[in-house]
């Protein structure tokens, strides 16, 4: 039996578009939100993929409102709170809240190496303090720490916490997590390995979180609907675009160099500029052009102009 769960579906970590001066660009918003709702997919801001680490609270402020501006009635909208600072983090929760943000992501604070049962006990201390659910982020990627699951388990019995999105490039611990938490009605799991999308799925994962996304959101509903249907051929397929466009922006690229390459091919597609906030930067001229070729070469382009 499919048990459907508040938070769940096709969730897109949203870029942050900014303007020259590196200010938010607020058309862009407006445009990258109709192109997630027009696929039936929900957004994610002020996560990895939003540059959240490099942005001030002005910017940050002025996304969260934003965003709640931009939202669809009655959809679910979340936004990441992450911050080394645990007060800080509160304070973003609650301006989220007032924003119209559903739900709020936080990842483990990463400048002080911590034992297990500190990052147990600042989990348990956010979830207390603020006025809306909570969803735990693994990334290691970005904190050097990977949460265990047992752990998370554990955590996922408060009852403000509602939630784990899981980036870890771990096969077997998706396998764990479906274990954990399939059959939980209140506690859901989201698959933040874009490589694993249709796999996590078609296990039973609640949702997928894919950078791609931000300029293919249709790859990622038509996979949802395909296993739906029980068409695992074309959830497959799905998955196939999936990696074929990751791989345009991201492969050879470090983490920072890919968001820039991403916010290039989403200004091809007319959704936003290509401006990375530092200290992340623009790759020589000869890295955007080989991009681009390389985009605009493909027969699947054309779905990111048709999705957008």
């Amino acid at each position: 039996m499919i048990i459907q769960k508040k938070y769940s579906g096709i969730v897109i970590p949203a870029i942050t578009p900014l303007t020259e001066d590196y200010k938010l660009d607020h058309e862009s918003v407006e445009i990258m939100f109709d192109n997630f709702y027009q696929n039936n997919t929900l957004p994610f801001i002020l996560g990895t993929t939003g540059e959240g680490a490099s942005l001030s609270n002005s910017v940050k402020s002025a996304y969260l409102k934003q965003a709640g501006l931009s939202k669809k009635q009655g959809t679910i909208l979340y936004a990441g709170i992450s911050s080394n600072c645990l007060e800080e983090s509160i304070e973003y929760a609650k301006e989220a809240s007032d924003c119209g943000i559903d739900v709020v992501a936080v990842t483990t604070p990463s400048y002080y190496p911590l034992t297990n049962k500190q990052i147990y006990k600042y989990f348990e201390q956010l979830a207390d303090a603020i006025p809306i659910p909570l969803i735990i982020y693994n990334i290691p990627a970005t904190t050097h720490v990977s949460l265990p699951l047992e752990m998370v388990n554990e955590l996922s019995f408060h009852e403000n916490i509602v939630g784990l999105k899981d980036s870890e490039r771990n096969v077997e611990r998706l396998y764990q997590s479906i274990k954990f938490w399939k059959t939980r009605q209140d506690f859901s799991h989201f698959m933040g390995w874009a490589a694993l999308s249709a796999e996590a799925l078609l296990l039973g994962s609640d949702g997928i979180i894919p950078s791609t996304g931000n300029f293919m959101p249709a790859i990622y509903q038509e996979m949802q609907n395909a296993i739906i249907e029980g068409n695992v051929e074309k959830a497959k397929e799905m998955q196939k675009h999936s990696d074929f466009f990751g791989n345009i922006y991201q492969g050879g690229r470090t983490l920072g160099e890919s968001l820039w390459a991403l916010k290039v091919l989403m200004n091809e597609c007319g959704l936003c500029k290509p401006i990375v906030m530092p200290p992340l930067q623009a790759l020589p001229e000869q890295e955007l052009f080989l991009l681009l070729e390389k985009f605009n070469q493909s027969d699947f382009s054309k779905m990111a102009f048709q999705s957008a």
